[in-house]
């Protein structure tokens, strides 16, 4: 009597998100399936980019403390012009997922987990040291085909914040301010904002040899 031959279980899918299903699932990702599937964290940025999913960590001090009085300064600016900016909030384009260091909607997206990319105005990098390929010349471009009216670029180069901003003409960001610590920012559009770039850091870096990683 011939005995049955008996296939391999598929791998089980978690009950519930987890980043266990990274080593399972080896179909294309898309920005859906990375929101079904994987877990919200405030760890690590999870990205879908052309199938894959990018893992990247959070970037370093002198970044945080550039994104948060950043965002701080023209939150309060947007929402003079009835804009609603968020940080690092997800934004899918197509099958693609972003998180964009600055996001400006313009609808609220209380109660949402992602926005389509059709409601940012302007999106906005910080240039993170070992992604500066990625801040500067991969996200931009992305982001302009995908019709992103302004972008937003924050360099802090030798702890030397600059500020630039561009808008979209004929498929291309051209640049249309932009400023370096000690000078004026000044943006008119999509709204009004002004800043020293400089105000936008803090404390002096510590010595190499002061053994403080506190």
């Amino acid at each position: 009597m011939a005995q049955a031959a008996f296939a391999p279980e598929p791998a089980q899918q978690p009950a519930e998100p987890s980043f266990d299903v990274l080593r399972w699932h080896d179909e294309p990702w898309t920005a859906q399936l990375a929101l079904d599937l994987l877990p919200e964290t405030n760890g690590p940025k999870v990205e879908v980019l052309s199938g894959s999913v990018i893992v990247t960590p959070h970037a370093g001090y002198d970044h945080q403390d550039a994104e948060l009085d950043l965002a701080y300064l023209l939150k309060q600016a947007a929402r003079r012009a009835k804009l609603w900016l968020y940080i690092e909030a997800n934004v899918v384009s197509g099958h693609d997922l972003f998180i964009p260091d600055i996001v400006v909607l313009d609808v609220p997206a209380g109660g949402r987990t992602a926005m389509d990319i059709r409601h940012a105005v302007l999106l906005g990098e910080i240039v993170s040291p070992g992604n500066r390929r990625k801040d500067v010349i991969d996200r931009p471009r992305e982001y302009a085909a995908a019709g992103v009216p302004f972008f937003l670029r924050v360099d802090l180069r030798n702890r030397v914040p600059t500020l630039a901003l561009f808008e979209l003409t004929e498929g291309e960001y051209r640049p249309v301010a932009a400023a370096a610590a000690g000078t004026r920012f000044l943006m008119r559009e999509p709204f009004e904002f002004a800043v020293d770039p400089a105000d936008l850091l803090g404390e002096e870096a510590l010595p190499e040899d002061s053994g403080d990683e506190g």
